[in-house]
């Protein structure tokens, strides 16, 4: 799947966010090593540390299926941003080298980088020996 495709995608998964306080609509689209794809999108709750982000949502869907070599990320969301420390770290584990695609609400690409560049020294498997 092209990056476009997979931003388009995470595009369509923002639109099913569940963002009642923040207003703040963000969706992913996860590719797996096999090609398939996962979606997520973010879910807040009045119990503000009960939410969870989009990244990790459409991840966890992806390992829940049995995935776990990820191949890249997509992100959809207002303006500019990219994946908090929290969800950094959560990808971390599945491919340290991953793609990262962050495309405004219409799935528009403005910004490729990639996971290792977003979290330099990370702590990983490795480093529990």
């Amino acid at each position: 799947m092209s990056p476009t495709e997979l931003a388009k995608q995470a595009a369509s998964a923002r639109e099913l966010a569940y963002a009642p306080y923040s207003k703040f609509k963000v969706g992913a689209t996860v590719l797996g090593g096999d090609g398939n794809t996962y979606d997520g999108c973010n879910i807040e709750n009045a119990s503000y540390g009960m939410s969870m982000c989009a990244e990790r949502v459409a991840l966890y869907k992806a390992i829940s299926d049995g995935q776990k070599s990820i191949h890249s990320i997509a992100l959809s969301l207002p303006g500019s941003g990219s994946p908090c420390g929290a969800c950094r770290q959560a990808l971390h584990e599945f491919n340290p080298s991953m793609r990262v695609y962050l495309a405004d609400e219409r799935g528009l690409i403005h910004h490729e980088t990639t996971l290792n560049m977003l979290l330099p020294h990370a702590f990983g498997p490795e480093n529990l020996v």
